[in-house]
């Protein structure tokens, strides 16, 4: 008789396995099979509090430096990268720290203005829902869903969580406060439908891998050779997405791209995608979302569940 023990090899029970050669085809709006989404985060930090973003390396007590790193993006990245989405005629996925729009007067509502989709990103990037009880995140989703719906005047679709750390029970939270969809689980190049205990809700493929503070702040990439890589990106999927359908996110942060350094290399990466605009869907991760909807059931993983 077996002495193995009795392992489980999947404990969150949220999606089942499906490798993306064994799913049903179909295509985005107009027939293309490569969607494309540039997700820019707009973040606030709490003077001297919180762990911040700092290079991946931890500093003791106040430092000035990171928080003046870090509010820079909301001073002067952020209109840079307005001003280069308006050139291109892109709309970015604004993910936004709520606490944003009392912070920096005016400028949530500029790209709001611009047709941008704001997707809730909690209240600020100087904590973590992993770090809350129950009562305390489902306070911290209320108040971001209340001002983003009181600024907006309707309440947003999506959720990414501070440093993509959301607790056991953050799906099940979300669903219960109308999101349809999230950007946390980098689990795939397609949108997955995930259960909750109030119904689904859509994955949307954000990536981890080529996060422009994975690169740049951790990993201290060049700024050429991560263009290039995004460039390498783009290319491979558009050539894959011959045979399927895929997503292709862009995350972007105002504090590194927003570096003037930085967009100089970055520009020739929109300039290298918007030449195969006929090619693509450059759409919001909301726009994706509301398509996914459209598709016949089944077609998606998780959505037969």
């Amino acid at each position: 008789m077996s002495t193995a023990p009795d392992i489980r090899i999947d404990s969150h029970r949220r999606y089942p396995y499906s490798a993306i050669d064994d799913r049903p085809t179909y295509e985005w709006p107009g027939g293309k099979r490569l969607a494309v989404h540039l997700s820019l985060n707009v973040e606030h930090f709490r003077f001297g509090a919180g762990i911040g973003n700092d290079y991946a390396v931890p500093q003791p007590g106040l430092n000035v430096r990171s928080y003046g790193w870090r509010d820079y993006g909301n001073r002067v990245g952020a209109c840079r990268l307005l001003d280069l989405a308006d050139a291109y005629d892109l709309r970015y996925g604004l993910l936004v720290n709520s606490d944003v729009y009392a912070y920096c007067p005016g400028l949530v509502e500029r790209f709001s203005a611009g047709g941008h989709e704001i997707v809730g990103h909690g209240r600020t990037n100087s904590e973590r829902q992993i770090d809350m009880s129950e009562e305390e995140e489902i306070a911290c989703i209320r108040e971001v869903t209340q001002t983003i719906r009181d600024r907006e005047g309707a309440p947003p679709k999506g959720w990414l969580a501070p440093y993509i750390c959301q607790t056991a029970r953050s799906l099940d939270l979300l669903k219960e406060h109308g999101y349809d969809y999230m950007m946390d689980w980098p689990i795939d190049d397609q949108p997955v439908w995930l259960r909750t205990r109030h119904g689904r809700i859509l994955s949307i493929p954000y990536s981890h891998d080529l996060n422009d503070s994975i690169e740049c702040v951790s990993r201290r990439t060049p700024s050429q050779l991560y263009c290039d890589n995004l460039i390498d990106q783009f290319d491979e999927m558009l050539e894959e997405s011959q045979r399927r359908p895929l997503v292709m996110s862009l995350v972007l942060h105002t504090f590194i791209l927003g570096q003037p350094y930085r967009l100089r290399q970055y520009r020739k990466v929109i300039e290298h995608i918007v030449r195969h605009r006929g090619d693509i869907w450059i759409a919001t991760p909301g726009q994706i979302a509301d398509h996914v909807k459209t598709l016949p059931a089944g077609t998606l993983p998780g959505d037969q569940d």
